[in-house]
């Protein structure tokens, strides 16, 4: 399968990203081991969570997500055949949150004793912490690399002045810098990216691995009448952000991508339209079945056409 780096990390991945958020939440152990079977059977070698998931869920304390996923590596013994991603810096409660120095110094521990592992492949800043310097957790992120126990470093939810500002504070004072950035993109929500932040990542080579890339399962296409928000807990929220005419319309585009290449579902022709855009490296997307990771790795192979991305593009603009 094609592989890509993120940014200059030296780290390769196939373009199709698990998102771990559903593990332990959503997915019991069980069936989150079925689903990590099933993506790293089908070539899939990158899994994506959080030390937060699933903060969230009423009795939940976070680390939830990352403690199915160690289990999962410790009892198939795959940590060398994929990637962990996972990160540092959204509220958990009790004061837990933040990118000072002292905090990310006991979340990694935390995360590698959860993850049952000694390094972590990408560590990312969840979100900018503004009350601090930029600097500061590049700093506690270079002790870590130097220790072994980080090998890269990525960003999430920053602002395009605070990315570029850390990236030339990497350069200027020789520490570590951001490979890839992690923001919400998918063809419903495509303006927080492509304005200033893509081009700020093609500027410094960075991967960019985006985040909800069906839109929280509405690009899947099963969400299309106040009726269908019933079928998922996600449905309350899916409905008032993108039950509307623009998604209407972009859900009209994709089923006539889909009539033109047989077989295809809207949600592999939503993932192929990222991985075919320029300067974006993986998307990432979530599954609670070996069934719907078989669907989603079909998005790999998937050939979007110039007149099938234009027709998107433009529904989507």
């Amino acid at each position: 399968m094609q592989q890509r780096e993120l940014g200059r990390s030296g780290l390769y991945v196939a373009p199709l990203v698990l998102g771990g958020n559903v593990f332990g939440w959503t997915a019991d152990q069980t069936a989150s081991f079925r689903v990590l079977d099933a993506f790293v059977a089908g070539g899939g070698n990158a899994i994506d969570t959080a030390n937060m998931y699933s903060a969230w869920v009423p009795g939940h304390q976070g680390g939830e997500s990352e403690t199915v996923i160690g289990k999962w590596l410790r009892q198939r013994g795959r940590r060398d055949d994929v990637r962990i991603f996972t990160k540092v810096g959204m509220k958990m409660g009790d004061g837990r949150q933040g990118l000072g120095k002292a905090y990310i110094r006991t979340a990694v521990e935390e995360s590698l004793q959860r993850l049952q592992t000694d390094y972590i492949d990408l560590y990312q800043s969840h979100q900018d912490d503004e009350e601090r310097a930029v600097t500061e957790p590049l700093e506690a992120y270079a002790e870590l690399i130097k220790e072994g126990k980080v090998r890269a470093i990525g960003a999430s939810n920053f602002s395009a002045g605070r990315l570029r500002a850390a990236l030339e504070a990497s350069t200027t004072q020789g520490l570590p810098r951001y490979e890839t950035l992690q923001p919400e993109y998918n063809l419903y929500q495509r303006t927080g990216l492509e304005k200033d932040l893509l081009p700020l990542c093609q500027e410094y080579g960075l991967g960019v691995i985006p985040y909800f890339g069906l839109a929280s399962g509405f690009l899947t296409g099963k969400y299309r009448t106040e009726a269908d928000l019933s079928q998922s807990v996600r449905g309350g929220s899916i409905g008032p952000k993108y039950l509307n005419d623009r998604g209407r319309t972009i859900l009209a585009a994709l089923d006539a991508v889909v009539a033109r290449h047989a077989g295809s579902t809207p949600a592999q022709v939503a993932l192929a339209w990222i991985m075919a855009r320029p300067g974006l490296a993986a998307p990432i997307a979530s599954a609670t079945s070996p069934e719907q990771v078989t669907e989603l790795l079909k998005a790999l192979p998937l050939p979007l056409s110039a007149a099938d991305m234009h027709q998107l593009n433009q529904a989507s603009a």
